[in-house]
């Protein structure tokens, strides 16, 4: 158990991951890239085996938090968050979480030490990887911009509304990078 605690917080302090997963079959290309990052919504995405098609907001943010660990058909969830600093990440603190990267990081760190939740999200640094990593692994969940949405992926419907369709929750601009100080 303290191994696994050793490596939840290796993770949450940003310690390189396992291997990358395996490249997707080659899809369509992806289209309406045009648009800015921080005018897009957010997509949750999971594995296309997936048997759910939508959640409630409520319940979205159960499994983000690692409340919840199954899916309904008994399959581990695995959540994935981009890594710090990045725009989506940020939308989803934001939107999902509520919490700040600061609150995030204690929230987690305290529910792994305390065996309250079996582990902390995924780091990965690409919306590519993103999508291969829930390509690959059947109970992965995690998010994309909307226009980074491909074949590979099913995009979950939040409160019965998916990425574009008024009164979307997920739909707020990510926050702007911080400029760095010299």
């Amino acid at each position: 158990m303290a191994a696994r605690a050793l490596a939840m917080l290796a993770t949450l302090l940003g310690a390189p991951g396992a291997a990358e997963p395996q490249t997707p079959p080659v899809g369509e290309a992806r289209a309406g890239r045009s648009a800015a990052p921080e005018e897009e919504a957010l997509a949750v995405i999971v594995n296309r085996s997936n048997t759910v098609d939508e959640l409630e907001f409520d319940e979205l943010r159960r499994i983000f938090l690692a409340e919840r660990s199954h899916w309904p058909n008994g399959r581990r969830i695995t959540v994935a968050m981009r890594d710090p600093g990045q725009p989506e990440r940020e939308a989803a603190l934001r939107l999902i979480y509520g919490m700040t990267e600061k609150e995030f990081g204690r929230y987690f760190l305290h529910a792994v030490f305390t065996g309250e939740v079996l582990s902390a999200p995924k780091r990965l640094a690409t919306s590519d990887v993103m999508r291969r990593f829930v390509f690959n692994l059947p109970g992965a969940i995690g998010y994309v911009r909307a226009a980074d949405v491909d074949g590979t992926v099913k995009v979950l419907r939040v409160d019965g509304r998916g990425p574009g369709e008024p009164g979307y929750r997920l739909a707020d601009r990510p926050a702007a990078p911080k400029a760095r100080s010299r």
